[in-house]
This record gives structure tokens, C-alpha cells and sequence, in this order.
């Protein structure tokens, strides 16, 4: 089983130095937030520099604090995929999406138990779209 779901990720760019990960979360925690997605990286080459990108921001005591914190909405098309593990899956998706000729902007992808997680990014919408279509049916269970 398979769920493939688009999400908006909501985003600052940050200096990168100690504690900025936790002034930026906490208005969210003490707005009630429960987050699945959270990443924080600095840029390439730029050691001074960082983001900051979680989700899902909802309701608007979540989005009002999530403001104060820097975040905003980001325009990438960004699709949060969970299911059941099972060897090569990573290897048919990734094969699967570049059979389309799409390109995946960034991906993130933990592994816990026998579940799997991945947070994908697109240049665009329809990209966002043909991969959840490619996703699902290379994810689906195999016969035996």
C-alpha cells in the first residue's frame, strides 16, 4: 500500500548557525503544529547559509506562527509519498520518473521498519502530476 499525496512545504532561507532550527520551530510547537516533514540544510559552497522547509502548515493559528517564524508557502510542486518498504522500490521509482523525462528537483527519503517516506520535489505541476501517476503503479503490491 501506497499513499502519494501533494503537500506544501513552507520555506525560509536562514544563516546557518546554532539554534536557528529551534527559534524557527517553536512558534509552530506552541501554535499546536504537528509536523511531518522537516528539513533544514545548508546551501552548497555557501557555509553562511541555510533552509528551512516543514509540513504540513494548517489552520490558521499554524500559518499565523509559521510567519513569525520566517516560513512561507513555497511555490515548489512537492509530493510526500509513504508505503510499505521493499528492496528496489527506491531504484523503480527513480527509473520510472526518468523513463518520463522528469527531473526530481530534490528528494529526501527515511526508511523505518518496514515503512518508507520520501518527500519529492518538480519544476512543475504537471511533472508533480505524471510522477504521482508513475509512483502508484510501479509502488503497487507485486503478485506472487
Amino acid at each position: 500500500m501506497v499513499t502519494v499525496k501533494k503537500i506544501t512545504l513552507w520555506r525560509c532561507e536562514v544563516e546557518n548557525r546554532s539554534g536557528t532550527l529551534a527559534q524557527t520551530l517553536k512558534p509552530l510547537a506552541d501554535a499546536g503544529a504537528s509536523l511531518q516533514v522537516v528539513m533544514a540544510y545548508r546551501f552548497p559552497g555557501e557555509p553562511t547559509r541555510g533552509a528551512i522547509e516543514v509540513s504540513p502548515v494548517s489552520g490558521k493559528k499554524s500559518q499565523t506562527a509559521a510567519k513569525t517564524a520566517g516560513l512561507d508557502r513555497s511555490s515548489i510542486p512537492t509530493l510526500l509519498v509513504m508505503g510499505d518498504d521493499r528492496p528496489g522500490i527506491g531504484s523503480e521509482i527513480a527509473e520510472a520518473i526518468a523513463g518520463a523525462g522528469i527531473n526530481v528537483s530534490f528528494m529526501v527519503v527515511q526508511v523505518v521498519g518496514r515503512r518508507y517516506s520520501a518527500v519529492y520535489g518538480f519544476e512543475t505541476e504537471e511533472e508533480a502530476q505524471l510522477a504521482t501517476k508513475l509512483i502508484k503503479k510501479v509502488s503497487k503490491p507485486r503478485r506472487r
